[in-house]
């Protein structure tokens, strides 16, 4: 770049039309830098700028168009464009240079040069020479400055935006830039003609990949021009996160516009727009296109992107060339072991008939061993799939693959004869990243914002915090993150730590108050705030969140056996996540400030969510811990996702290793789903993965049992409700549901099969005591289908029995009868009692003892059955058993 001008007697500073912020706050800088000339407004600028020179066009030098002097032009200087567009006084003879932040795209004219280099912003080079003189900015100028940096670089957040972009955006802070600003006008609002035709484009917005790369295509038609529509581009950009956006807007209905947008290098947009008319350059290009229809250039658009959309790298410029070592399906473990053993690969490509059918890496292999399953066939542990890619596929797909398959090696097959000519791995696709940027983790600190209570959220960011401070990553994991991106509300958060969890617990207490409970064998800490005076651990017990907070050691777990328990030892987070049932289970959320809201998805959770899948980390998880497989079919059905094929093949597999079990666990597993909104459906899935008769075989989940759970959970609602008639209301202690649908579920089984369930299992306290009512009520719903039963017969029926069985009776009874006089007595005949007491006995001459509560039961029931109904009937009934007894 020119340190001056060489003396012209008139210069310009001109950009292009349909100006920007990074156009105009460059052209600022260049009046800075070159105060002789002239920065001249163009025609048309997007409206925020229009709003922005509304209020500070008096405290900064530009002219407009028709103000300027009508003198002659001897020199322009063109920043953010390299097309020029003449202004009046500008002759053949005139001058120039350019100042741009995109490779120089055309042959200049004599007497023009160009200076630039690729920066997320034109603006950058300019304000990196007002650094290097030290020229003093007002607040307004840094601000304007700072716009255009901001913009060009979506906040500095593009993959173009480059370590330069960053320290001139800094540079400008500290010379008064005012954020504040910078957001306000770069998030101007749309008018309304721009609100309707950007829901048109959002609606009509195609996804499209080539070579890896996301393209997104939107169209729309407007019958009257819309002013601005690249700023719709920008919307749509930040909605989908693609790699490039093409807008495609029939105006009028005599033109279509064509505007795009780009943040990778494989994808030039300058390129495309030149093949219809139009011009640009590789980041942001646009067209107007008269001849043809907007079905019609679409279609033209996808053959140019097609032939346009090159792989940056390619899998055949990383792989390793050569056939490696594979395995068959029917050799064994053992094999595979020895081939570990002697080669030192990570994993081997199991080939069947020339054909990739799967994957067994060397995780499975020592897994295996360790358990004694070195004699079984591979097929029944390796990562089953047809999952391969070619040389010619870009880094990003084999990213995508390795991501979507958890698959660390991905065979290299030739795309004519399917031939292996290779293998790739991750660390040559880490070794690629190497000169590059590596894909951007999603970040949820917005959703956590937005979903959380402010005091939970207050809560995580000072544990949070407190972390970075000790230099330990903290994480909320598991169900809480899995939960937030399903937009489901939990609030119980697990924290695991990249340090000492104990530590970590004590300086937060010993800062905040409360105090510490802690197991140092296994790293976990509880926070106890009940007795600190923390302002937000008031705020919690307003709002009635525990007044907790577990940290847990990062950790790894070894099982000696199938179905032990693990042997637990300190790791990194991603082993921690490693430990987890299932792909979805295994996501995190980084809490310390550095990287707040980052999410970590080492293992596919967040894809399989997206599909709703179920899905295991690896091929002995079920071995490892066969209560899983009662999990999967719980969470299937809770959130209404499939278990993945594999998974459930997995499943079928280890079905048996649950005799192998402990009984608690598989009574906690059942708890579990016992406490599930609608249990039925998960039972359900496991009467057909066969798992039911696995724990028991006269385990059902039949047609029956489904239709009687839905009532049941309707006359729950209907009891607890004041002004419910049928059933009567009754108070149902909170824990109540669960143990009625495990009452349920054991309804059926014969007193036998009921006793072995309970001892097999070791049914607790609580659910085993309705079970055994619900199973003793059998007899009393038929004994209360009788039409000759008096009131008196049914409360002896029934008065043994507690609120919740009676409510369970009601509801397994299919007779209208039965119904109606558990809901008597629910109603009515349980509350009937005698006018006369032990007292009135002891005056009528009556000696106490055990004829007192004879002679109180018979006055009950006389009561009931309508006998008698005053105080003298009572006497006169008491004088006569009385005597007949005497």
């Amino acid at each position: 770049m020119p340190a001056t001008i060489a003396s012209p007697s008139y210069t310009v500073i001109l950009t292009h039309e349909h100006t920007d912020f990074d156009a105009l706050a460059a052209m600022l800088a260049a009046a800075k830098l070159w105060p002789l000339a002239v920065p001249v407004l163009p025609r048309q600028m997007n409206r925020n700028l229009e709003a922005f020179l509304a209020v500070y066009r008096d405290a900064l030098p530009f002219v407009r168009l028709e103000d300027l002097p009508r003198r002659r032009i001897d020199h322009a200087i063109l920043v953010d464009t390299q097309a020029v567009q003449p202004v009046r006084g500008m002759y053949p003879g005139t001058t120039g240079h350019v100042v741009d932040h995109h490779p120089l795209m055309r042959e200049l004219s004599p007497g023009w040069t160009f200076s630039g280099e690729e920066v997320g912003a034109t603006t950058t080079l300019l304000v990196e020479r007002l650094a290097e003189t030290a020229l003093p900015l007002a607040p307004v100028e840094a601000t304007l400055l700072a716009l255009g940096i901001y913009e060009d670089t979506g906040a500095l957040s593009y993959e173009t935006t480059t370590p330069r972009d960053l320290r001139s955006a800094g540079w400008l802070m500290e010379r008064g830039a005012n954020l504040l600003l910078v957001n306000k006008f770069l998030h101007h609002p749309l008018t309304d003609e721009q609100r309707q035709l950007y829901s048109q484009l959002a609606e009509n917005s195609q996804p499209y990949q080539f070579h890896g790369h996301s393209i997104i295509i939107a169209t729309a038609t407007a019958p009257q021009p819309v002013e601005e529509i690249s700023t719709l581009a920008h919307k749509l950009h930040d909605l989908y996160e693609p790699d490039a956006i093409f807008m495609l807007v029939a105006m009028g209905g005599d033109h279509v516009q064509f505007v795009a947008r780009s943040t990778s290098d494989a994808v030039d947009v300058g390129k495309i727009a030149a093949a219809l008319g139009g011009g640009g350059h590789s980041r942001a290009a646009a067209a107007l296109i008269r001849e043809g229809t907007l079905h019609s250039i679409y279609e033209t658009l996808v053959y140019l992107l097609q032939s346009h959309v090159k792989p940056t790298v390619t899998v055949g410029q990383i792989m390793s060339y050569g056939a490696p070592q594979t395995l068959a399906p029917g050799d064994t473990v053992a094999d595979a072991a020895a081939r570990v053993s002697r080669y030192g690969f990570e994993g081997f490509p199991v080939m069947e008939s020339g054909r990739v059918i799967g994957m067994l890496t060397r995780r499975e292999i020592d897994r295996a061993m360790h358990h004694g399953l070195g004699r079984h066939p591979i097929s029944r542990y390796m990562r089953a799939g047809e999952v391969y890619v070619t040389p010619d596929d870009s880094a990003e797909q084999l990213r995508r693959v390795m991501t979507e398959q958890d698959w660390g090696q991905v065979p290299v097959l030739d795309p004519q004869t399917g031939a292996l000519l290779g293998i790739v791995t991750r660390t040559d696709l880490i070794k690629q990243w190497a000169g590059g940027v590596a894909p951007q983790a999603e970040n949820l600190s917005g959703r956590m914002a937005k979903s959380l209570p402010a005091p939970l959220l207050d809560l995580l960011k000072e544990a949070g915090a407190a972390a970075g401070a000790m230099g330990y990553p903290l994480y909320a994991v598991g169900g809480f993150v899995r939960d937030l991106l399903l937009e489901t509300p939990n609030f119980d958060v697990d924290l695991v730590v990249e340090g000492d969890a104990i530590k970590l617990a004590q300086a937060l207490a010993g800062r905040l108050g409360g105090h510490v409970r802690s197991h140092r064998r296994f790293g976990t800490a509880k926070w106890l705030m009940a007795d600190s005076e923390w302002p937000v651990a008031k705020q919690l017990s307003a709002i009635g969140h525990t007044l907790a907070l577990d940290f847990v050691t990062a950790r790894t777990e070894f099982y000696e056996h199938p179905t032990a328990l693990p042997t637990v030892e300190r790791s990194s987070i991603k082993q921690d996540l490693h430990r987890r049932d299932f792909t979805i289970n295994t996501l995190a959320v980084r809490l310390t400030p550095d990287r707040w809201g980052e999410l970590l998805d080492f293992y596919g959770g967040r894809r399989d969510l997206d599909d709703g899948l179920i899905r295991v980390l690896h091929n002995l998880s079920f071995v490892e811990d066969p209560t899983r497989i009662l999990r999967a079919a719980r969470f299937e059905q809770r959130f209404s996702f499939r278990i993945e094929p594999r998974t459930e093949e997995l499943i079928g597999d280890a079905r048996d290793l649950l005799e192998r079990v402990s009984a608690e666990r598989i009574r906690h597993e059942l708890e579990l789903i016992m406490a599930e909104a609608e249990p039925e459906h998960a039972l359900g899935r496991l009467a057909d993965l066969g798992v039911l008769v696995a724990l028991h075989p006269e385990l059902r989940c039949d047609p029956w049992l489904a239709s009687k759970a839905v009532e049941l959970r309707s006359q729950i609602v209907q009891a607890q409700d004041g002004a419910s008639v049928a059933p009567p209301p009754m108070a149902l202690a909170a824990d109540a549901p669960p143990r009625l649908h495990m009452a349920l579920f054991t309804y059926n089984l014969t007193a036998a099969a009921l006793g072995e369930f309970i001892a097999k299992f070791r049914i607790r306290r609580e659910y085993r005591e309705l079970q055994e009512e619900a199973s003793r009520g059998r007899d009393v719903v038929r004994r209360l289908e009788q039409n000759h039963l008096r009131p008196s017969e049914v409360v002896i029926l029934l008065e043994e029995f507690t609120p919740e069985a009676r409510l369970l009776l009601r509801v397994v009874s299919d007779s209208w009868l039965a119904r109606q006089r558990l809901d008597q007595y629910q109603r009515r005949l349980r509350h009937v009692r005698p006018i006369l007491d032990g007292d009135d006995l002891r005056r009528m001459g009556i000696e106490p003892g055990r004829i007192y509560s004879q002679l109180l039961e018979r006055l009950r029931a006389a009561h009931l059955d309508g006998e008698i109904s005053t105080r003298e009937e009572e006497e006169a009934l008491v004088r006569q058993v009385w005597e007949g007894k005497t």
